[in-house]
């Protein structure tokens, strides 16, 4: 997080467009040392929160053009405001994919430092264990997945009947079938992503669809590209429902994954934006776990299982980013989703 000192060097540039530091110091109302002023500057250069031109005395600083998708939210506070009351981005962002993630990381150094020393780790753990050992791993980290990605989408499975349904096809009392068959096909996609490792590699739409496809089997979702409008519970944001943009969406998240060479970034970013673009009428955020867990895994990275997330902060997380493009709030849950992952599994 950002402390006052922070926030207000941030207002004071964004009032002025361009600044110096020196005209910043001059501004600002806290008393603090010139010092202190280029300490703040170069720590919000390195968290993407401003830029600088030129050099020397005639060095200005920037709002970054990655500073709504990184500047940290206060959750609670935005959530404070009821749905008709949060002034939001309404409209799907064309600009979002092609231009403004283009052009910026949405990890900052010392996260990315962070996630590789939990990586280092991981490799480590795995070296010591047998395959045996490992698919034994792998097994219970896939119930996990199952159980939470469910749950998250209202399955009522506690975690101990899913174990049961996945290992024994014993279905729980009281429950669905659609819910057993939900779990099912999730266990069946990441089954699939195991046996086919390098199946994401490039990504494309048409491999999304078909993790979609295993997805949403026997459940009466429509499978491909939805060819209607959606809404979405809890916000006023409208995802595209034109076909073609919808497709043109996907195909430029695709080609922007497949240009990354980070592999955390290429994992967060299918979290959020297939589920921004909600190519499908149902099933979007399932299929987004699954795929970015399915990069993660073809590049040897330690998959999440995200057990230990809040399905309510989760969605809280997920509908900022549809409002305000932030993804500030969502980075936190995959970092450490990804941290309690490597030092639970393996």
């Amino acid at each position: 997080m950002i402390d006052k000192k922070e926030i207000e060097v941030i207002e004071i540039i964004k009032k002025n467009q361009e600044i110096s530091s020196k005209e910043i110091f001059e501004s600002i109302s806290s008393s603090i040392s010139y010092a202190t002023i280029k300490r703040i500057l170069s720590k919000l250069i390195d968290e993407n929160l401003l830029i600088k031109k030129g050099q020397g005395k005639s060095t200005k600083y920037l709002i970054s053009p990655s500073h709504e998708l990184l500047y940290p939210v206060d959750i609670e506070k935005y959530y404070e405001k009821e749905i008709d009351e949060r002034d939001i981005k309404a409209n799907f962002n064309l600009l979002l994919i092609p231009e403004t993630l283009k052009e910026c990381s949405v990890f900052t150094f010392n996260e990315l430092e962070q996630l590789d020393l939990f990586q280092d780790k991981f490799n480590r753990n795995i070296s010591q264990l047998s395959e045996i050992e490992y698919k034994k791993e792998l097994e219970r980290l896939a119930i996990d997945l199952s159980w939470k990605s469910s749950q998250i989408e209202g399955n009522t499975y506690s975690l101990l009947e899913t174990e049961r349904l996945l290992k024994e096809k014993e279905t729980a009392s009281g429950k669905t079938k659609e819910e057993a068959t939900m779990l099912l096909n999730h266990k069946e996609a990441i089954d699939f992503i195991i046996e086919n490792p390098d199946y994401v590699i490039p990504l494309s739409v048409s491999k999304i669809e078909d993790i979609h496809s295993i997805l949403i089997k026997e459940l009466g979702v429509d499978k491909n590209i939805r060819k209607r409008r959606v809404g979405i519970s809890g916000t006023n944001y409208r995802p595209l429902d034109n076909e073609f943009q919808i497709l043109e969406a996907l195909s430029n998240m695709c080609e922007l994954v497949n240009s990354k060479k980070n592999v955390f970034e290429k994992a967060l970013l299918l979290l959020v934006l297939i589920s921004y673009i909600q190519p499908f009428v149902d099933g979007n955020k399932r299929t987004a776990r699954i795929v970015s867990n399915a990069v993660l895994m073809n590049h040897k990275y330690c998959p999440i299982s995200f057990r230990t997330v809040d399905s309510v902060e989760y969605k809280k997380a997920m509908l900022l980013f549809y409002e305000q493009n932030n993804i500030s709030i969502f980075k936190e849950i995959f970092i450490d989703q990804f941290k309690f992952a490597v030092n639970t599994y393996f």
